[in-house]
Formats: structure tokens, C-alpha cells, sequence
């Protein structure tokens, strides 16, 4: 076995994978205390090198990962997603690029790529936009209809709520999300104009309770949808290894058979 190949069923075993997942989990927790005036003060430096010692293992696992499979690892989306995440880590912090530095944190999400239930969350959610794409669309002319009405409907009463298309778009979100809804906008509303109910209600009924279910129920779909696949390849992989087995078991049986002749 060659060196690529030792090297590779290395970076691939669960020891090395339990490893990193273990090292991820430390460096979210110094990215935190670094957030701490008082920690960084008692123990700044000592935070810092843990933090560095935790870059240069994501650096040294990526660089094994490239030199074991070569090409190969930007054909998987994961390794990539690995190369994107600690490429940013190692930007400078200087200038204009602190908002790159502040972004370290995105180190966090390197747990999906080393947890294979994680992976099947996000592959799930990727699978679902497509049809999400389309209720978005369909949420956009809801929305912009709705805001056209509102617009002209409350702005010369309410022209912070809904002085203009992009004031009502906003207002109506909050309102989709149910968030001091009734309250805070509607009754006010009301109070100015009693029959706004016939506006706000059906607009509710549609968004909040049809629309994002719709869209709740696509992402689940999804989920379920990639369990199954992964219970169809374990079904695939054990029934190969059965006929396998029953294949090895019958030579053997023809061999024994022969040599009794």
C-alpha cells in the first residue's frame, strides 16, 4: 500500500474524524472567550495559541486530504466547503479584511462536514430548494401586491408603517411573522380605518398559515426523502455483501466437491 493510500485511510477513519469533530468543539469555545474583555485579559495569550494550534490542525488536515486524494478533493462539495472555511480563518485581520476575521467563527460549521447526521440535514434542506425557489416566488407577488394595496390604502394615515412600497413590504413581514401583529399594528390601523380586518386577516391566513406550511412541508419532504435514500444504499451495500458471502460459500462447496472426486 502506497503512501497516498495510507494516508488517506487515515484522514478517513472515525479515530481521526472523532478527532476534529473534538478539536472543532474546543475552538468554538475559544472563539467565544475571546469575546470577553476579562477573559482575554487574564488569559489573552494563552486563548490566542490554543486558537492558533486549532488553525494550523484544520490547515495540516486539509493539506494531508489534498495530498492524499490530489484533484479528487475539490470534486467533493464538502471538501471544498472544509478549503472555503479555513481559507478565510488564515486572511489577515488587518484593515478593511476585520470582517473577514470576524467570520472565523464559520469554523463552527466544519461540524456538518465531520457528522454524517448533520450532512444528511443540510443535503436534505439543498434538495428542498428547488421547490422552495418557487414558493419564494409565489410569496414575492403575494407580498408586493400586498404592499401596493397597503400603500395606498394607510400611507397618508400611517407613512412609517406604510409610507412607501418598501416601508409596507416590511411591515407586512412583521406582520406574517406575528410579531405585535394585532397590537402593535393592525388595531391602530383599525382604529383609523375599522374595515382594514378584510385586508390583514386574508393576508395572514395566506402567508403565515398556507405559504410558510407549504414551505415547511417541502423541507420535510426533503428530509425524508434523504433517509430513504440512505436506508435504500445500506439496504444495497448489506445485499451485496450477502451475495458476496453466498458466492465465497459456494466456491468453497465446489472446491470441496471437486477434491472428494
Amino acid at each position: 500500500m502506497g503512501i497516498r493510500q495510507r494516508l488517506q485511510g487515515f484522514v478517513e477513519s472515525a479515530g481521526f474524524s472523532q478527532f476534529i469533530t473534538g478539536v472543532i468543539l474546543i475552538n468554538a469555545v475559544l472563539l467565544g472567550m475571546e469575546t470577553s474583555p476579562s477573559l482575554m485579559d487574564k488569559a489573552g495569550p494563552v486563548i490566542v495559541f490554543l486558537d492558533s494550534v486549532c488553525l494550523a490542525i484544520f490547515v495540516a488536515e486539509i493539506a494531508m486530504k489534498l495530498i492524499s486524494t490530489g484533484r479528487r478533493f475539490f470534486s467533493n462539495g464538502w471538501n471544498v466547503f472544509d478549503f472555503v472555511i479555513v481559507g478565510i480563518a488564515l486572511v489577515p485581520g488587518a484593515g478593511g479584511l476585520s470582517v473577514l476575521r470576524a467570520l472565523r467563527i464559520l469554523r463552527v460549521l466544519r461540524v456538518i462536514s465531520v457528522a454524517p447526521r448533520l450532512r444528511r440535514v443540510v443535503e436534505g434542506f439543498i434538495s428542498a430548494l428547488p421547490g422552495m425557489a418557487s414558493v419564494f416566488l409565489l410569496m414575492a407577488i403575494l407580498f408586493y401586491i400586498g404592499a401596493v394595496i397597503a400603500t395606498k390604502l394607510f400611507s397618508q394615515s400611517f407613512p412609517e408603517w406604510f409610507g412607501d412600497l418598501g416601508l409596507s413590504a416590511y411591515t407586512l413581514f412583521q406582520i406574517m411573522t406575528l410579531e405585535s401583529w394585532s397590537m402593535g399594528i393592525v388595531r391602530p390601523v383599525m382604529e383609523v380605518y375599522p374595515y382594514a380586518w378584510m385586508f390583514f386577516v386574508p393576508f395572514i391566513m395566506v402567508t403565515t398559515f398556507a405559504v410558510v406550511n407549504l414551505l415547511v412541508g417541502l423541507i420535510v419532504n426533503s428530509m425524508q426523502d434523504a433517509h430513504h435514500a440512505e436506508d435504500g444504499e445500506k439496504t444495497d451495500a448489506y445485499r451485496d455483501e450477502v451475495l458476496e458471502r453466498l458466492e465465497i460459500i459456494e466456491k468453497h462447496l465446489i472446491a470441496q466437491s471437486n477434491s472428494k472426486k
